[in-house]
Formats: structure tokens, sequence, C-alpha cells
């Protein structure tokens, strides 16, 4: 197993590799990334992926490489890599330039390809659930920073994952001011309630993350009821069932949301029937080209 960078091109131990301290991604976050996982070594939805880097990059005015030139280095970076499965992290930043907000400044967008091996999350975590917390940190709103722009400026998730992992809790619920259920600090959210699986819609201010399309797909696929619409805390505490979906979880139960059981305090049928969906989807997609249901 190994971590690997490939910045600009050039493949190194992770030891090795350095980067300018007046790069505008370190500096101030300007930067957009995606994170991918493989299964059976290749990079899962990665077409989906990067179609979310470029609407990212276009909304900061970020300039990207060419998109043969990204698949053919994340492919490289993999196989230099050599894990069994991978973790795969792209990073695209504005550049380097003066000691100044002015965004025209930077010059020559830097390419950061991290890969390691890919650790599965600990099994208790399905098989029991997990505890979110709810903060008093709020969502950032979309008419400040869009949270639909996957950028390096994570401040809002850092602030509320760390209130939640200071009070004893496994991640954080992130309400707007409204008090609408957006996301968790890097994965969204879904109830099961009445018959209808639940999740917020992506008006509400949050990231349209590919397993959830993925999710979304599948359950229509499957004859399931769905609804993409407002979702309030109160609702989320009677629901029958609440998991959080991701790239690296997949489909995650959740059995209590602060100091509220979710029903019965542990996880219900739903969640890992949806997981099975996508691995199984997953496994086919490694076979041959699978027919595309929403990732």
């Amino acid at each position: 197993m190994s971590f690997v960078v490939n910045l600009n091109g050039t493949i190194s131990p992770v030891e090795q590799v350095t980067i300018s301290v007046l790069d505008r991604g370190f500096l101030y976050g300007d930067s957009v990334y995606e994170v991918i996982r493989t299964y059976g070594g290749r990079p899962f939805c990665l077409d989906q992926h990067l179609a979310r880097l470029n609407r990212s990059a276009e909304r900061l005015g970020i300039s990207l490489p060419d998109q043969d030139h990204l698949v053919a280095e994340i492919e490289r970076t993999i196989e230099t890599a050599a894990n069994e499965e991978s973790y795969c992290r792209i990073i695209v930043t504005r550049g380097s330039g003066p000691l100044t907000l002015d965004p025209t400044t930077a010059e020559d967008p830097v390419l950061v390809i991290l890969v390691k091996a890919y650790t599965p999350f600990e099994d208790w975590m399905y098989q029991k659930g997990i505890r979110v917390y709810v903060p008093s940190v709020r969502r950032t709103s979309p008419q400040a920073l869009d949270p639909a722009i996957k950028s390096g400026n994570y401040l809002n998730s850092v602030l509320a994952l760390g209130e939640a992992r200071k009070a004893g809790f496994d991640d954080a619920l992130l309400l707007d001011r409204q008090g609408l259920v957006t996301e968790a600090t890097s994965a969204n959210v879904f109830i099961y309630r009445k018959n209808r699986l639940i999740t917020p819609q992506l008006e509400t201010g949050l990231l349209a993350g590919v397993t959830r399309g993925l999710v979304i797909g599948l359950a229509r696929q499957n004859g399931m009821i769905l609804e993409e619409r407002d979702l309030r805390l109160d609702e989320m505490l009677e629901a029958e069932e609440v998991m959080l979906t991701s790239t690296l979880r997949e489909v995650m139960p959740v059995v209590q949301i602060g100091d509220h059981q979710i029903a019965r305090g542990t996880p219900g049928p739903i969640a890992p029937r949806l997981r099975s969906w996508v691995r199984d989807y997953a496994q086919q997609w490694v076979l041959g080209p699978a027919q595309p249901v929403g990732c």
C-alpha cells in the first residue's frame, strides 16, 4: 500500500511533495476538489465527479486542465499507487501570486492528485449506527458561499464537526438559518418515513452528492417513493430511519440526533438495503458499462 501525490504531472511519495506557501489554495482555500474511491481498482463514477469539479471551477473562475489529460493523470496516479482499492482526492488551486485577495493576480493553476489506500469505515458504524449532533454553527447561505461549490474552504463544516466531536458525537447535522435540514459535514442526508424516502432539495443549499444522486436513482428504479423537498428537524426526529450518504460511506445509518433516539435506536432495514443496492451497482459497473441511474 502506498500514498502518492501527483503534483502537476510529477508523481512522488507524499513525504517528498512540497507546494508554495503563496499558493492561493493554502492562503485562502481558493481551490476546488473532488474525492473519488475505486471499486475493483477503477475510479467510480469518475465522469460525474469531474462534471461536478467543472461546475465548481466555473463558478469560481478557476481554469481546469483538459478533461482527457485529467482522466489520464488520475488513472496513472492510481496505477502508480498500486493499492487494492484507493482513495483519490483531486485538487485544482487558482495558483500563486502576490499576497492579495485579488484573484486576477494569480498565475498557473496547480493540479494535485492524492492517492492512498482506501480505508473502509468501521463495521460497527453500519451495524450499530452513528450519533449526530446539531451544532450552533449553521450552514453557509448560498448567497454567501454556495455549498454547491465544492471548494477548499471547508471551515463551516470544520467548525460544526469540531463542536460535534467535543460533545462526544460522530458527526454534525447542519441546519440553515431558517431551521431547514441541509446536510452533514461531508455527507448528504436521507430519512425514511411513512413509506417514503425523503432528502432535502438542492435549493435549500447543499452539495449535489454523487452518491446522493445514485441513491435517488436506485430507489426510484426499485419502486420506492422518493421526495426531494424541504425537511425540518422535527420531522427528521420522527423518522423511522435516518441515514447519511457519501462516496466513502456509501449509506450509513444514524440512530441518534442530539439527545433524541431515532425509532428504536438501532439501524432499520432501509439503510442496509440502499447500501446493498449501491454496492451491487458498483460491482456491475466494475464488470462493464452499467446503466446510469443518477450517479
